[in-house]
């Protein structure tokens, strides 16, 4: 069965839809109308191989924050509806991942429970046409809204674009492990029986 999800979000600050395949390549069709947050979310599908198309029309005459948070919750949501009942799957990734002199974290639960752990301190307000305190209120609303433990955490910081891109091919990296199927699990992953 296709683990993938087609989501669509209306209202008066952002138009969103996004299709997001676990099982893919790692291709990417995105226009947010943000270069950088575009960029991101390509590193995040290349380096998860994971198929997403995110089409978003947002209020960025007024700043980058609805678009950037509300692609956040529509993204967790598709992951939270693309991994289904969570039956076989190792739910636990990490990432330790390196770019250049930046040094990242990542760590993932699909627990059913959201919880966004976050130290990271960016030395620029932003990067491009991205306002780095936007990369937390993305990753918040990814956690919450796949309800899943997500941690992240600058080991070595260095250039603002650097540790960006770190934290989301780190991210993707550690949901391509907890996404990934075992055949040793049959059941879910939880001494509760569910998560």
């Amino acid at each position: 069965m296709a683990r993938e999800a087609t989501i669509e979000r209306n209202t008066k600050e952002t138009q969103i839809r996004l299709r997001l395949a676990l099982d893919g390549t790692g291709q990417s069709d995105i226009s947010t109308g943000v270069g950088f947050f575009d960029h991101m979310l390509d590193g995040f599908s290349r380096h998860g191989l994971f198929d997403l198309s995110v089409k978003v029309r947002g209020d960025l005459e007024v700043d980058d924050h609805h678009t950037i948070e509300d692609t956040g919750i529509v993204l967790g949501t598709a992951i939270g509806k693309a991994v289904g009942d969570k039956r076989g799957i190792r739910r636990y990734g990490s990432c330790i991942l390196p770019m250049d002199e930046t040094l990242v974290l990542c760590a993932v639960d699909l627990s059913g429970r959201p919880y966004l752990g976050w130290d990271v301190e960016f030395p620029t307000q932003k990067v491009g046409a991205m306002s780095t305190e936007m990369v937390r209120e993305f990753f918040y609303a990814v956690s919450y809204s796949a309800a899943m433990n997500l941690h992240v955490k600058i080991l070595t910081p260095g250039n603002s674009h650097h540790m960006a891109e770190a934290i989301f091919k780190a991210f993707a990296k550690a949901l391509d492990a907890a996404v990934a199927c075992d055949p040793r699990i049959t059941e879910v992953l939880s001494t509760k029986g569910s998560l």
